[in-house]
C-alpha cells in the first residue's frame, strides 16, 4: 500500500481541487508523492473531463455582476459545496458572469462560445476546469436585466465571504425605472432584493406568471370546491379566488413588503417615489437560487470519504 494519510489526500484536494478518488488513486500510483500526484492530476484531466460530464451538479456558485443600468445573473454548478469554495472555481464564475454582461442576449450557447478573457472560450475554460478540479460542473442559465435610466441593484444571499459578496448561494438582481438619485434607488433596491430573497417571488406580475403552474392551482382549488358540497356557481368563485390569491402571493410587486408588513411591493415603491418626488416602477428582477429545480442523485461524497478514510 501506499504511504500516504487521509490528511494527504485531503491535502491534493485543496492543491488541486480534484475529487476525492482521483485524489486517492493519483497518490497511490505517485507513492504517495503529493508533488508527482498533482502533475499527474493535470496530465490525464482532459481525458477524464468527459466521464465526469455525466454527474448531476447541483451544488455550485451564483454570480451577479452590474455596469451602469445594465447588470447579470449567472449560475454554475458543480457535484459538491467542496468546489464552490476552490478559488480557481470561484474566479471562474466571476469572470464569465462579466462575459455574460457584455452579451446582447440571455442565450447560455453563446455565453459558452463568448471569448474568455485568459484566452480560448468559456466553453475551453469550463473543460479544463473539470479536467483540473475533478467534478463534473455545468453552466446552467443567465438572466440580464437593464433600465433607460434608473438602477439595477444587486443583492447576494449567502455570499462565498463579505469581500465577495458578488458570488454566493441566491443572487438577486433588482430593475428600477426612474430619474431618482442613486441614494433612494440603491436602498430601496436592496430592501427589495433582500425582500425577495426571502419570499421567493416567481414573476414580476400575475401575468408573467407559468400558465402550467397557474392551471396546476387551479385543479388543485378546484378539487377542495368540489369537496365542500356548495352550489356549482359557489364553487367557481371559490376556485377564482383561490387563484387570484395563489397570483397575488407568488408575483413580486403584489406581495405584501416583509418591511413594511401592510404595502405591497408596489405600493411601498410608489411610495418611496413620492417622498422623494421622483416617479420609480420596478420592471424587472432575476432571482437565481443555486440547484433550484435541479433533481438531485444520492450522493457517493460519503462513500468517497469513508473509502479513502479506510485505507
Amino acid at each position: 500500500m501506499a504511504d500516504f494519510t487521509v490528511a494527504d489526500v485531503k491535502k491534493l484536494r485543496e492543491k488541486t481541487g480534484a475529487g476525492m478518488m482521483d485524489a486517492k488513486k493519483a497518490l497511490t500510483e505517485a507513492n504517495g508523492d503529493i508533488e508527482a500526484a498533482v502533475d499527474a492530476l493535470r496530465a490525464k484531466g482532459l481525458a477524464t473531463a468527459q466521464k465526469k460530464s455525466s454527474r448531476t451538479a447541483a451544488e455550485g456558485l451564483v454570480g451577479v455582476a452590474v455596469e451602469g443600468t445594465k447588470g447579470v445573473a449567472v449560475e454554475v454548478n458543480s457535484e459538491t459545496d467542496f468546489v464552490a469554495k476552490n478559488d480557481k472555481f470561484q474566479d471562474f464564475v466571476r469572470k464569465t458572469t462579466k462575459v455574460a454582461l457584455g452579451l446582447d442576449n440571455d442565450d447560455v450557447e453563446a455565453l459558452r462560445s463568448a471569448s474568455y478573457p485568459d484566452g480560448g472560450t468559456v466553453a475551453d475554460k469550463l473543460t479544463d476546469n473539470v479536467a483540473t478540479i475533478g467534478e463534473n460542473q455545468q453552466l446552467r442559465r443567465m438572466k440580464t436585466v437593464s433600465v433607460s435610466k434608473g438602477a439595477v441593484v444587486p443583492y447576494m444571499h449567502n455570499a462565498v465571504s463579505p469581500e465577495a459578496n458578488d458570488l454566493g448561494k441566491i443572487g438577486v438582481l433588482i430593475a428600477l425605472e426612474s430619474d431618482a438619485p442613486a441614494d433612494v434607488l440603491e436602498p430601496l433596491g436592496r430592501d427589495i432584493a433582500m425582500h425577495a430573497a426571502a419570499m421567493f417571488p416567481q414573476a414580476l406580475d400575475a401575468d408573467g406568471l407559468d400558465a402550467d403552474v397557474i392551471e396546476r392551482e387551479r385543479a388543485i382549488a378546484r378539487e377542495k370546491a368540489a369537496e365542500s358540497g356548495k352550489p356549482e356557481n359557489v364553487q367557481e368563485k371559490m376556485v377564482e379566488g383561490a387563484v387570484k390569491k395563489y397570483a397575488k402571493e407568488n408575483a413580486l410587486l403584489s406581495q405584501i413588503f416583509v418591511k413594511d408588513g401592510k404595502a405591497t411591493v408596489e405600493e411601498y415603491v410608489a411610495r418611496v417615489g413620492k417622498e422623494a418626488g421622483h416617479t420609480i416602477k420596478l420592471v424587472d428582477f432575476v432571482r437565481y437560487q443555486l440547484g433550484e429545480g435541479i433533481e438531485k442523485e444520492e450522493s457517493d461524497f460519503a462513500a468517497e470519504v469513508a473509502a479513502a478514510v479506510g485505507n
